[in-house]
């Protein structure tokens, strides 16, 4: 089953166009990378993929609901099922790190709830991400106010909440734009061994095309708003990409 269907999709801001004509599924549990120059339409696609905009034409269906028959409580049950890992991570800084990672779940509850959560989490929550923060290494942290820690455990305590959330799907963009080349690898291991263990289908939008070869079974190019391949690139196909 695709977790992911798009169908001749199309974005324009004005007169700019985004996307053009773009067609993939993706399966669930599937593990793919997206790469391409600046502006090639990466950051596009990924917010269309977690329903966050609507094309301009075209459809797009998620986890077997299509967006364009989807609406109000619907839409936002769907999106809850779909993790967003932005380049600015979207942490709330002066709310310590319990707090961002049970926000997680605040696409699922009300306003009532959610301010719950925040001032008083439940014991079955706090033991909860207690959990997941120890798989991330970052426990002694949980108390700690977010703007206090690196941009590497900031990373992880976004991760946190999309698993606390309890994603079907991780879109990510650029997660390496912040990190050390020498933590690269670290990040696409975290985040394709977490993949794996959870059974989540994984989108990753990347600069580094022999990281993507390497951890990707299957790589997107984009170019200009077009998917001008699919699979595992050659150079040729790479050089094409990049103009090099």
């Amino acid at each position: 089953m695709s977790a992911l269907s798009v169908r001749d999709v199309s974005q324009k801001f004005g007169a700019t166009s985004a996307l053009s004509d773009v067609a993939l599924d993706i399966s669930e549990g599937e593990q793919v990378a997206l790469i391409g120059a600046s502006g090639s339409g990466k950051t596009t696609l990924l917010r269309l993929l977690g329903l966050q905009s609507r094309p301009s034409s075209g459809s797009i269906s998620a986890l077997g609901h299509d967006l364009a028959e989807s609406k109000g409580k619907d839409l936002r049950q769907i999106r809850s099922r779909i993790g967003m890992l932005p380049q600015d991570l979207g942490l709330v800084p002066n709310h310590r790190v319990i707090q961002n990672v049970v926000l997680g779940r605040s696409g699922s509850r009300n306003l009532l709830g959610t301010v719950r959560d925040l001032l008083w989490p439940r014991k079955a929550d706090r033991d909860e991400i207690f959990q997941i923060l120890e798989r991330m290494g970052i426990t002694a942290k949980m108390y700690d106010r977010t703007d206090s820690l690196s941009g590497g455990q900031q990373q992880r305590v976004a991760l946190a909440r999309t698993l606390f959330q309890g994603a079907e799907i991780l879109l990510a963009d650029e997660p390496l734009s912040a990190v050390d080349p020498a933590r690269a690898r670290d990040v696409l291991e975290l985040l394709t061994g977490l993949s794996s263990e959870q059974g989540m289908t994984l989108v990753v939008s990347l600069h580094q095309v022999a990281l993507a070869r390497e951890f990707f079974p299957r790589v997107i190019g984009l170019k200009e708003g077009r998917v001008v391949f699919d699979g595992k690139p050659t150079d040729d196909e790479v050089s094409s990409l990049y103009d090099l």
